[in-house]
């Protein structure tokens, strides 16, 4: 019998070593060292040089960092590499999703949505304990989500909504704040239109 825990802790380390080849490969097509890279993201060189081997998860904001550095859209770096051939673009099961972020920044992301080429994107978002973020950008979506459970606050200018499991939102081009003062990690499923990632 194969045990399923080290079987999906393989897979994430699996995701993150193509992310840290991704991320060597585009550094280096753009004749870029890793000292350069680092100085851009405001990381440290081996901080850095862990992402490239797989042996660390860069943060969602790293994530967009990277992206903007390098012009490409942040959906690159969310590919599902583990994918099935034949389910490429129509499935994403639960054990090839690939998960970016990381604990200590408060938050880990998957990408729930087979690919990006359609009207909106669908994240599964955990959000951890006793976590917050930066007041985020207005961006140029509509986002709905669900929340499965915990409590997570969602905070927009001068409105501050404190949602339990069960509950949902949606905002449109807001520049908006989450927090988790809970004791428990929140989980949502996001809706993005048009996808962002």
């Amino acid at each position: 019998m194969v045990d399923d825990s080290k079987l999906s802790i393989e897979k994430a380390a699996e995701v993150r070593h193509h992310i840290g080849d991704d991320v060597r490969a585009l550094r280096k097509a753009r004749n870029m060292t890793i000292m350069e890279l680092a100085e851009k993201l405001s990381r440290s060189i081996g901080w850095l040089s862990q992402v490239e081997r797989g042996q660390t998860d860069p943060s969602i904001p790293d994530i967009r960092s990277l992206a903007e550095i390098f012009e490409i859209p942040v959906s690159f770096l969310f590919r599902n590499e583990l994918a099935d051939e034949a389910e490429r673009g129509f499935v994403v099961r639960k054990g090839a999703r690939a998960s970016f972020g990381n604990r200590q920044d408060g938050l880990v992301e998957q990408l729930l949505s087979p690919d990006l080429s359609g009207d909106f994107e669908i994240i599964h978002s955990t959000f951890e304990p006793h976590s917050q973020s930066a007041w985020i950008k207005a961006r140029p979506t509509q986002e709905a989500g669900y929340l499965i459970s915990g409590k997570l606050t969602l905070a927009f200018r001068d409105r501050r909504f404190v949602l339990n499991a069960g509950d949902s939102f949606q905002f449109q081009n807001e520049k908006y704040q989450w927090s988790n003062d809970g004791d428990e990690p929140a989980v949502a499923v996001w809706v993005i239109s048009p996808p962002v990632y």
